[in-house]
């Protein structure tokens, strides 16, 4: 056999060892399983919605290439895809009892911000009409929710929409689920007021939560009276906090982007772009070589009360996937790579392993006790519950899936749960099940699985990052692989 055969051979069986894998369509069937059953509070709800469309409804998505508007019409082989998001649309809107004047999509939810993570969803159902089949009156509810947060929520004095009904406080958590609605609603109604003011609450949110003594990390929680009931003041560097911050402004960005109002917003999107890059380089500054972020991005794991956090993992690389993708930016790949490879690896790596045994003995020596919670909403209740439990979603195909079960995964649980997570109902604790934690597994799976779609664009950057190393194992794999070939 002749020496180039020999190094083909080489190189295409190091790349099976070398390179991340994704995970298989039955993995994301039990993530989506997981998610259906778990997602109970509006946030969680809004964020399933987002995440299967990204995934298994792209052509609904913001992230779209075919553009904003969406059809205004569901094509036959799309409405089992769709139909979870069209489910959660419909019981929310069917819970509703005021039907006339500005009230959230969830009654009685101590955040002002958490319903409107659901708005999209219910503006999606009336423009492609759902209401004529079923009777549910969505544009009314979308424009009760919006007058809510405008006219009736508390704003700062300069008029940042409180992310709490009680009082006027700001949480990172709401640029995830206030200024993506706002912008979608501005983009279906061709009203670009909204779209100026998506980016308007993203650039106040910012002035308030940008840490500069911090680098840039976003902090978590500022004003208000401290009270435990109403979620308290967090003015440490949450790592799931700044993944919120970041998707928010990528959908938004998105939303501006692929509308017809592209060329109208392109400083907005300029400053968008520049403020996720800015949160990118402040997180991955601080991440270690586990490549899993603390829950607090900026504390080690050995600090009193911290531990590994999955999620925020999982969220953040997402958006640096989107943004090279969206943006052009690759500079953040390496990490996001890195970090990607970390929570898809299986038992027999053995730094994994070692990581995620750390990561579990923190679990259990973690406290479970208070009753604050992450974005302290009340649950859904009523026939809006069923929402979390409708029809699971399609399979979806996987670049370089992964033959091995979640099982034989070191960051999930037997039954599918990414692990280890924060608990989403107390921010400072870690916890067990985490809705959003499946759903921003969705997310990574379905901005990665677009990334190489579309060619891996900047893959370079992050193989760069271990050029040397690479190199030898280049070298050595030619060497001792070929020497064996060569026998054959």
């Amino acid at each position: 056999m002749n020496r180039p055969l020999r190094c083909a051979l080489a190189a295409a069986f190091l790349s099976q060892h070398v390179r991340g894998q994704a995970l298989s369509s039955s993995d994301m069937s039990t993530i989506t399983n997981n998610l259906a059953t778990g997602a109970q509070q509006s946030w969680e709800l809004g964020t399933r919605a987002q995440s299967l469309l990204e995934l298994y409804v792209p052509d609904f998505s913001v992230f779209s290439s075919t553009g904003l508007p969406p059809p205004a019409s569901v094509p036959s082989n799309t409405t089992s895809a769709i139909a979870p998001v069209f489910s959660i649309a419909h019981n929310i809107v069917s819970a509703l009892k005021n039907s006339s004047g500005p009230a959230p999509l969830v009654a009685g939810d101590g955040a002002a911000g958490d319903p409107a993570a659901i708005g999209v969803a219910v503006l999606l159902a009336n423009w492609t009409g759902q209401g004529a089949s079923d009777g549910v009156n969505y544009a009314a509810a979308a424009q009760n929710q919006l007058e809510y947060l405008l006219n009736v929520v508390p704003h700062t004095s300069d008029g940042a929409i409180s992310h709490r009904v009680a009082q006027v406080q700001l949480w990172s958590d709401s640029v995830y689920m206030v200024p993506p609605f706002l912008a979608y609603y501005g983009v279906l109604t061709g009203n670009t007021t909204l779209l100026t003011e998506a980016y308007n609450q993203i650039k106040l949110y910012r002035n308030y939560l940008r840490d500069t003594s911090a680098k840039n990390l976003w902090k978590h929680i500022v004003l208000g009276n401290n009270s435990a009931d109403d979620g308290g003041n967090d003015e440490g560097h949450w790592s799931t906090g700044n993944g919120w911050a970041a998707a928010g402004m990528l959908r938004v960005i998105a939303t501006m982007k692929n509308s017809p109002y592209n060329n109208d917003f392109s400083s907005q999107q300029k400053d968008l772009a520049s403020w996720v890059k800015e949160i990118h380089t402040a997180m991955y500054a601080h991440i270690d070589s586990t490549n899993i972020f603390t829950n607090y991005a900026d504390q080690s794991v050995s600090s009193t009360g911290q531990f590994y956090d999955t999620a925020s993992t999982t969220l953040l690389a997402s958006t640096v996937y989107r943004a090279s993708l969206l943006l052009g930016d690759h500079s953040h790949l390496p990490n996001a790579e890195k970090s990607r490879k970390a929570l898809w690896a299986t038992s027999n790596n053995s730094s994994s392993t070692s990581t995620a045994a750390h990561a579990r003995r923190a679990a259990a020596s973690a406290s479970s006790g208070s009753s604050a919670k992450g974005s302290g909403s009340a649950p859904v209740s009523g026939s809006a519950t069923s929402a979390s439990a409708t029809a699971t979603s399609p399979p979806s195909s996987s670049p370089s899936a992964t033959t091995a079960p979640l099982t034989d995964l070191v960051h999930f649980t037997s039954d599918g749960w990414l692990t280890p997570v924060v608990n989403p109902h107390q921010f400072g604790v870690q916890g067990s099940d985490s809705p959003e934690g499946e759903a921003f597994v969705v997310s990574l799976q379905a901005a990665y699985n677009e990334w190489v779609a579309g060619g891996s664009v900047g893959a370079n950057a992050a193989r760069r990052t271990a050029s040397s190393a690479a190199g030898w194992v280049w070298v050595i794999g030619c060497t001792v692989l070929g020497s064996i070939l060569a026998y054959a």
